[in-house]
């Protein structure tokens, strides 16, 4: 670890303990909100820049969209990707991005929280409570409803899915809304991922993908790339590989490739490379299944509704598993080959159902 990565470390955890008590003393219960037409203007707080991260706070975004009707969402976020990923919310109204590196940019660092406090926000809403900057964010708000994001035990214990990264902060933004008074459905389903294609984006991927097969076939997308400890190694995926390209030889068997333009079986499928965004999705749209390890790329192939099998070897799949529309977590250190192409099998069979499918 280089001497700035282990600075940053320390500032992190340096930071976590100075703001892990922000917002704790009361959860502002002498507050009741009897009217959503009240909520007019909310910001809601996800200080990360990932692709997957982002990707895993549409469910909130909807919620709360559903919720307050008449509201505006504003997006605090880092990087670019924000804009791109809600590019066709119409519930938000902007984004604003605190810089990766706060010491090198400070007078834009400072704008940040000088645009925090000068809006007029109704609610602001942490979606992480470890998010330091998050927590600071509301505090630092002057909005009259504030939620620091802090998990809600009893929660854990009623709900079955509750430690879902994309799926806590709705249960406890759920429960925030019952402390002011207000009825909330807890049983409702979660809105999936959603990253919101419009009809000539899946078509330009439906167009892209015929280009690249040059058939009628249906098609099982891989993508064998992950960060760190997740990335699979390049003999387990000459294996996958291998009894795929056996087992469905009826399919196209497409490989995403990652921004770094690296494959795990040596570009031996046909690959599709992009560095937009949506168009790797609207492409990933057209499929009838994905497999790949847990990645930004991963939550991207659920976010556009095709059935997702996410690979994982850790112990954060209850976390990070991919929902919705026959997607399913498997844990690569248990799973059989059998049971692979059983899975797959099950996905194929049931068919894709989705409004993208539709529009085709």
């Amino acid at each position: 670890m280089s001497v700035l990565s282990k600075v940053n470390v320390y500032r992190r955890n340096i930071m976590r303990n100075l703001t892990k008590n922000i917002g704790k003393p009361k959860m502002q219960d002498d507050f009741i909100l009897v009217d959503k037409a009240e909520i007019k203007k909310v910001l809601i707080c996800r200080p990360n820049g990932r692709l997957g991260n982002l990707l895993l706070i549409t469910p909130l975004v909807q919620e709360v969209a559903e919720t307050f009707p008449n509201c505006k969402i504003d997006l605090f976020v880092k990087g670019t990707l924000a804009p791109i990923i809600f590019e066709n919310y119409s519930v938000v109204n902007k984004t604003i991005h605190l810089p990766k590196k706060p010491f090198k940019s400070l007078f834009e660092y400072l704008k940040v929280w000088i645009s925090i406090k000068n809006e007029s926000y109704d609610m602001v809403i942490n979606v992480d409570q470890n998010s330091s900057s998050g927590r600071l964010a509301v505090q630092f708000s002057n909005a009259k409803y504030k939620f620091f994001g802090d998990a809600i035990d009893q929660q854990a214990e009623k709900k079955k899915d509750f430690e879902h990264i994309a799926k806590y902060p709705v249960y406890n933004f759920r429960h925030y809304l019952t402390k002011l008074r207000l009825f909330t459905n807890s049983n409702k389903i979660i809105a999936p991922l959603d990253l919101k294609l419009s009809a000539s984006e899946v078509a330009n991927g439906r167009k892209i993908l015929n280009e690249l097969v040059k058939n009628d076939k249906r098609t099982i997308f891989i993508f064998t790339y992950a960060t760190g400890a997740k990335c699979l190694s390049e003999d387990w995926w000459e294996k996958f590989y291998e009894q795929i390209t056996k087992e469905y030889k009826d399919y196209n068997i497409v490989e995403v490739l990652p921004v770094e333009n690296v494959s795990q079986i040596g570009f031996k499928a046909p690959t599709f490379y992009s560095k937009d965004i949506r168009e790797i999705g609207s492409v990933i749209a057209n499929g009838d299944v994905f497999i790949g390890a847990d990645s930004g790329i991963m939550h991207l192939s659920s976010s556009v509704q095709t059935p997702t099998i996410g690979l994982f070897s850790g112990a954060n799949i209850k976390k990070y598993e991919p929902y919705d529309n026959c997607s399913i977590a498997i844990d690569i250190n248990t799973c059989t080959e059998r049971e692979y192409t059983k899975t797959i099998n099950s996905i194929l069979n049931n068919g894709k159902l989705n409004s993208y499918s539709k529009a085709i």
